[in-house]
C-alpha cells in the first residue's frame, strides 16, 4: 500500500521508494491544490527529476523561467537546477515525479509536513531538514 503524506496544499502518495526497495528510484504522485506552491525553491546535488503531468496544469519555475506541465506533458529537471512549482489554476493539478537515483524517500516529506503543520515553520529548521535529505534550498536574499 502506498504511503500518503499531506503537506500544506500538497498531498504526496509514494508509489516506490528507497525505503522499501533498496533505492533505484523514488516515484510519487503529487496532488497540488489550487493556489498551492512549493514552500522553498531548491536544487538536488545527487539526483535528477522527471515530472509527468496527469491532470490540471502545474507551473514549474526552472532556472528562472516558467514551464507549464499539463496532462501528457513532461519535464526533466537535471541535478543542480534551481526549481519550484505552483498551481495558479482554480482546479487541483496532479503529476507523477520520478527521482533517479532514488535517494529521498518519504521521510523528508514527513518531517516537512510536521514543520508546516506547526503553523509558522522556522525557516532555519526547514533549511536544516532539506539539507539533511539532499535538497539545497535557495532562500531569497534579505531585503535592505
Amino acid at each position: 500500500m502506498a504511503e500518503t503524506i499531506g503537506m500544506g496544499g500538497l498531498v504526496l502518495e509514494f508509489l516506490h521508494s528507497k525505503d522499501d526497495t533498496g533505492g533505484s528510484l523514488d516515484m510519487f504522485r503529487m496532488i497540488v491544490q489550487p493556489n498551492a506552491r512549493m514552500p522553498v525553491p531548491h536544487y538536488h546535488e545527487s539526483w535528477d527529476e522527471a515530472v509527468y503531468g496527469l491532470e490540471g496544469t502545474l507551473t514549474f519555475q526552472v532556472d528562472g523561467r516558467d514551464v507549464a506541465v499539463g496532462p501528457g506533458q513532461s519535464l526533466f529537471i537535471p541535478r543542480g537546477i534551481v526549481h519550484a512549482f505552483r498551481n495558479d489554476s482554480p482546479a487541483r493539478a496532479t503529476c507523477l515525479s520520478v527521482l533517479t537515483p532514488g535517494v529521498l524517500g518519504p521521510g523528508y516529506f514527513r518531517e516537512m509536513a510536521a514543520l508546516i503543520d506547526s503553523g509558522a515553520p522556522d525557516p532555519a529548521r526547514m533549511k536544516e531538514v532539506m539539507l539533511r535529505h539532499g535538497l539545497v534550498p535557495v532562500m531569497p536574499a534579505p531585503k535592505g
